[in-house]
């Protein structure tokens, strides 16, 4: 004899819709001041991303050739090696980068004069004037970041999260 097939019952139907958890948004409960440090971290800095990311897409950069060009402003003529390690990118990922600043104008690369094998990588004019662009847009998002914070709070974080980076290493 073969049973007939049970159906759910509305009650059992809404005890179990009583129990979907929800989650938080972001800020909030465990994504916020309650989760894992690591985690906010993370979250924060994915947003911050991509907050960049959007501003920097209508002038056309990306954000790790952004920060290829702010280091060589930083440094002046660097090699290629030199400017992944502190862009923190891949060698591989460098090399697309510099392909794309060069043929766009905006870096120049020349021989190192003592190494002939080395390729030292600079800004051209027109690469200072888009960086300065990409600046306006960077630092508008770095003043909402720091907003509401006192000068001293802000030193503090900076610190704070230089301090990581030399604990943990960014290489």
């Amino acid at each position: 004899m073969v049973k007939p097939q049970t159906t759910r019952s509305s009650k059992t139907r809404n005890k179990k819709a009583r129990k979907a958890k929800t989650i938080d948004e972001p800020g909030q409960g465990k994504r916020g001041a309650e989760g894992h440090i690591a985690y906010i971290l993370r979250q924060a800095q994915v947003a911050v991303r991509n907050a960049v990311e959007r501003e920097l897409a209508s002038l056309d950069v990306t954000l790790p050739q952004y920060s290829v060009m702010t280091m060589l402003a930083a440094y002046g003529d660097l090699s290629a090696a030199e400017t992944a390690r502190l862009s923190m990118l891949t060698p591989q990922t460098m090399t697309v980068i510099v392909r794309n600043l060069e043929r766009d104008g905006l870096i120049s690369r020349t021989p190192d004069p003592d190494h002939g094998r080395i390729l030292r990588l600079s800004l051209t004019d027109t690469g200072r004037a888009t960086l300065a662009a990409c600046r306006t847009r960077t630092h508008a998002i770095e003043a909402r970041m720091v907003e509401g914070l006192s000068k001293r709070d802000e030193a503090t974080v900076r610190a704070w999260l230089s301090d990581l980076a030399d604990v943990f290493g960014t290489e």
